[in-house]
């Protein structure tokens, strides 16, 4: 079963739409999503978009602050062209029916989040990311060109070696024709050939045992991107939020988002006493990666399984006006947050790593875009500031439209590429193999290749991952392919690339902290 469109793009995030939206009236789009077009990552963006809109910031203020929480391994130059960008790629957010909450005089009410010098991130409240996902995904439907198939899982890109020629990793002549996707519902898979292939699949914060991301984010594109032999880098940098709910029966982690600090909310121990200003003289507005560190030694100098994040002292009807999901997510919990602290602590968010792309989005496979968190740009370096991340997705998405659209001219649909072959499988083993295994690597990860690292600890994660590795290939090898398993071996492939880039820097920089190699003082 075959389907040809000129513009495949797998994902349905704010940078998968953006890019849609754009390329849409230059030929046939399918956008694949392995939920509801609405169930991304953005959707659970609170905070905002970080953009230069007034006086007294500048664009230098914006760069520098990027360059200063990346810890000298950004790219200046996509650095600056993302920032001096980002107000075009506002408009036309607003255009697009986003509306960013405004000040009585009309101006936008912007927040302050960590590592900001200024006042800059837009927002609607506390559900940006929702507000977000809602309109474009009501602009694509509108489109004639856009077809969007929900509940339809991406396996593998298609490129030379489906033909029979293997290729070499070194080589730099891959090329991509498309994707073989599963459908999730009749359990059927397709063929999707493609002039151009868009990968914005996301994060892969459930390598972790605690995330905020939720459950779709399973490294999916990184993770067929390098089976594919394109390149991935920066890996080891994985940035837990500083703040998230503590709640341990719940999945995900409920996030608080960093506003609310630029709000004025305080990080104190279960004592009740402040302790960032111990460490940073920013206080509880450092950058998240400082703050995620600190917490994690918080905890551990005290035995206790959490901090507080105090907001009584702060206008009781401005902050439920300001942050209206958190205070009502907390009430669910029997906190009042205008009367009582929110007990949080670090979760996996973001991987500034992910597939190397270039400055308009393509990866080193032809005919092969990535944006947004599944690509590594270079606008974060070793850590991301706050809110840069929906900036940098629709700016590259903006980049990556223009580009393909230029590529899908002399583009070709392979046509003699096979269909998917299972011949040989059985029926899938006990899901407890699948699900056991998960837990493993989850434990594994989050014990070994967390916020504070050793050379110890990453060579026992690599060598119980190994076991996990081999186990969960034989069972793909031989059984029926299904949701759960494909994510399964697409996070053990993430985890293996943190791991194995973790143990190849022999520094602490930014998130990647290890204590075999402690920071200058």
């Amino acid at each position: 079963m075959k389907r040809k469109v000129d513009f495949l793009v797998i994902g349905s995030g704010i940078a998968g739409l953006s890019y849609a939206l754009k390329v849409a009236n230059y030929g046939k789009v399918c956008v694949i999503t392995k939920t509801d077009v609405l169930e991304t990552t953005t959707r659970y963006a609170q905070g905002g978009i970080a953009a230069v809109t007034y006086k007294p910031d500048s664009y230098e203020k914006h760069i520098t602050d990027t360059l200063n929480a990346g810890d000298g391994l950004c790219d200046e130059k996509i650095v600056r062209s993302v920032v001096t960008e980002a107000p075009g790629q506002i408009e036309e957010l607003v255009k697009w029916g986003i509306v960013f909450d405004k000040n009585p005089d009309g101006v936008y009410d912007l927040s302050k989040e960590g590592g900001h010098s200024e006042h800059r991130i837009l927002h609607h409240k506390d559900n940006t990311g929702y507000i977000i996902q809602r309109a474009l995904t009501s602009e694509v439907y509108k489109h004639p060109n856009i077809e969007i198939i929900e509940h339809c899982f991406s396996i593998d890109i298609i490129t030379q070696h489906h033909l029979g020629k293997l290729v070499r990793r070194s080589t730099t002549d891959i090329e991509c024709y498309g994707a073989y996707v599963l459908h999730l519902k009749s359990n059927k898979i397709e063929t999707i050939l493609a002039k151009v292939t868009l990968i914005a699949t996301g994060g892969s914060g459930n390598v972790y045992s605690t995330t905020t991301n939720p459950p779709l984010s399973t490294g999916d594109g990184i993770a067929m991107v390098y089976r594919a032999k394109g390149t991935v880098e920066n890996m080891e940098f994985v940035q837990f939020h500083p703040t998230s709910l503590y709640n341990p029966w719940e999945r995900p982690s409920f996030l608080i988002t960093e506003a609310l600090r630029g709000f004025g909310a305080i990080l104190k121990t279960t004592e009740g006493k402040e302790f960032m200003h111990k460490y940073d003289k920013r206080g509880s507005l450092a950058p998240r990666d400082i703050v995620a560190r600190v917490i994690d030694n918080e905890m551990k100098i005290s035995g206790s399984d959490f901090v507080y994040l105090d907001c009584r002292h702060l206008d009781p009807e401005q902050l439920k006006n300001h942050f209206p999901n958190i205070y009502s997510k907390c009430l669910e919990l029997d906190i009042d947050i205008t009367a009582q602290m929110i007990p949080v602590v670090p979760a996996a968010h973001y991987l500034c790593g992910g597939i190397k792309v270039n400055e308009n989005g393509l990866s080193s496979i032809n005919y092969l875009y990535a944006v947004g968190e599944v690509a590594c740009t270079g606008m974060h370096g070793a850590n991301r500031l706050a809110s840069n991340s929906l900036l940098e997705a629709v700016v590259f998405a903006d980049r990556a439209a223009k580009d393909a659209v230029v590529q899908a001219k002399t583009a070709k649909f392979i046509d003699s590429i096979p269909d998917w072959n299972d011949e040989g499988t059985t029926h899938p083993e006990e899901m407890v193999l699948i699900t056991q295994n998960l837990k493993e690597m989850q434990q594994i990860m989050t014990n070994y290749v967390g916020i504070v690292r050793s050379d110890l600890r990453l060579k026992r994660a690599l060598d119980r991952l190994e076991i996990i590795w081999r186990e969960t290939e034989e069972l793909y090898k031989k059984t029926t392919l299904s949701l759960e398993l494909c994510q399964l071996r697409n996070l053990i492939n993430v985890g293996y690339r943190i791991i194995k880039m973790a143990s190849r820097r022999n520094e602490s920089r930014g998130l990647h902290y290890t204590i075999d190699y402690p920071p200058a003082k």
